[in-house]
């Protein structure tokens, strides 16, 4: 008996043979290209770890229990961006704005923290041209803190997206891509803060 091949209906979508989305798909691809970015920056800040000719060094400036604290806002940042898909994938759109602006609100708050360590350093005598300690950690947490403000540019753009009706239920992978970059972008800086401030102070 003939078989016939199923028929598509107009307007079907149909993902990769991976069965992601297409879009999810080029997230993992550019968060990939992004983990060996900062392994690369990380590298070389190790690679000129203790290499500095003159202060300050790291043990001079670095101050572990007001990082622990930034560090923690990250944290909990990455709580309410899961909070904010499980409401968007349930249909509560209200709730889904408050956790994404819970999420940029300590976003920010991240990147004041990181504003006044980097005034205190300067203060203490600690700028990019200082040593290679410098060099190498303004650039690499400098980088890592331009990648907060996109993000956070990010999530306010679909708290302002969803105020015009452009964000339900049936369009969560948009938040769920953004919960991605911030995820990443939180366990990055766990890296950091373990290479850079606690094994640095240990030193």
């Amino acid at each position: 008996m003939e078989q016939t091949a199923p028929v598509r209906e107009v307007g079907e979508q149909h993902g990769p043979a991976t069965g992601l989305d297409h879009r999810k798909l080029l997230m993992w691809t550019f968060l990939g290209s992004e983990c060996m970015f900062f392994g690369s920056l990380i590298a070389t800040y190790l690679v000129y770890g203790g290499k500095s000719l003159v202060g300050p060094y790291p043990k001079d400036v670095l101050n572990i229990p007001v990082t622990s604290v930034s560090t923690f806002v990250l944290l909990m940042s990455s709580l309410m961006m899961v909070l904010a898909l499980a409401a968007i994938q349930r249909g509560d759109v209200r709730a889904m704005r408050v956790w994404l602006l819970a999420t940029a609100v300590l976003g920010i708050t991240f990147l004041g923290f990181q504003a006044f360590e980097f005034r205190t350093f300067v203060l203490e005598g600690l700028t990019p041209r200082t040593n290679l300690f410098g060099t190498t950690f303004f650039t690499l947490t400098g980088f890592h803190g331009a990648h907060v403000m996109v993000g956070v540019i990010w999530l306010l753009s679909l708290v302002g997206y969803s105020l015009r009706g452009g964000l339900a239920r049936e369009s969560s992978l948009n938040v769920e891509l953004a919960g991605l970059y911030w995820h990443f972008v939180d366990v990055v800086w766990i890296v950091i803060f373990t290479v850079v401030y606690l094994l640095g102070v240990a030193e």
